[in-house]
């Protein structure tokens, strides 16, 4: 089972009322705990840890991944709000707007981490709680006390304007990379973290520092991917954009989902990748994240979708 590690929220995304005036309309969502319902839709045994809030926006959250066959029980819920995130779309890309202090995900603090059952072989975690207090010690905290016998995947997914600190935030980003198996990052978010960055070089130096397979995702151009012996490379797919909001997570629940039917998520398997199933992985990814913008919203392929 994959434990997903991050944050549940409610988009606000812009609409039209009913006579056209200008809205926000709810959606659920949450880079986290969009990968924890696509994997729960392509059939992998999928659980989510995160603060969950007792509102009625939580409610909607634990009803749709319940409904993805997402095991909640390890998340803790508190009568703390819900995390509200106003998205802006500019030619189709999404940048986002939070309301998150005090929220039921920002103040998960590390004494509030569960034993993880041993059904658990892999985590996924990253996002913006890394980059807030308590909650960003807490995943940490968990990346560390799990690394030595689960698979780590970890995916930055930089939000920039929640980063008050950035060389802190570099810092962190850097020791989760040295306790991880996989890693997957945007070409934005490598922007960020090194501004004009020779990509080999960068991803053979986060090898370096510890993961065995590194992953840029760069929107209609695909996916490239690194370890210490080879690089991968697959093409996007043509594809009618809606918006890309859960794109990158749906990428990162395809890749998941491939290494696990694959039978490849143990920290052995992962450090002996070899071409041909790092390719299989991508493509998946690729084909997963293709259905998922070509729709409005985080709405993540059901795995019969994905056939053929």
């Amino acid at each position: 089972m994959i434990l997903c590690c991050g944050e549940a929220l409610t988009d606000l995304i812009p609409g039209l009322t009913a006579d056209g005036t200008p809205a926000f309309v709810p959606k659920t969502g949450g880079s986290v705990f969009n990968t924890a319902v696509a994997l729960g839709r392509l059939g992998i045994p999928a659980a989510f840890l995160g603060g969950l809030s007792s509102d009625f926006f939580g409610d909607e959250l634990r009803k749709a991944m319940l409904a993805a066959n997402v095991d909640i029980s390890l998340a803790p819920v508190s009568e703390r709000y819900t995390i509200a995130a106003f998205v802006k779309l500019e030619d189709n890309q999404a940048r986002y707007s939070f309301i998150d202090e005090g929220s039921a995900c920002r103040m998960l603090a590390p004494e509030d981490l569960p034993a993880l059952p041993d059904r658990i072989s892999a985590l996924h975690l990253g996002s913006f709680p890394l980059a807030i207090e308590p909650c960003g010690s807490a995943f940490e905290e968990l990346c560390r006390r799990e690394c030595h016998t689960r698979v780590i995947h970890f995916d930055p997914n930089i939000r920039a304007n929640l980063i008050k600190d950035r060389a802190g935030h570099r810092k962190r980003v850097e020791r989760i990379v040295a306790m991880s198996d996989l890693v997957k990052m945007s070409d934005e978010d490598l922007a960020w973290l090194a501004p004009g960055a020779n990509l080999e070089i960068f991803a053979q130096d986060w090898l370096k520092r510890g993961a065995k397979l590194v992953v840029v995702t760069r929107g209609k151009d695909g996916a490239v991917a690194f370890t210490r012996e080879f690089r991968a490379e697959v093409p996007g797919l043509a594809v009618k954009v809606a918006d890309t909001i859960g794109a990158g997570d749906t990428f990162t629940a395809g890749l998941l989902a491939s290494f696990h039917k694959a039978d490849r998520l143990s920290k052995a398997a992962i450090a002996a990748l070899d071409q041909e199933s790092v390719v299989a992985a991508l493509k998946l990814a690729v084909k997963a994240a293709a259905v998922t913008v070509s729709r409005p919203g985080a709405d993540p392929p059901w795995a019969h979708e994905l056939k053929g």
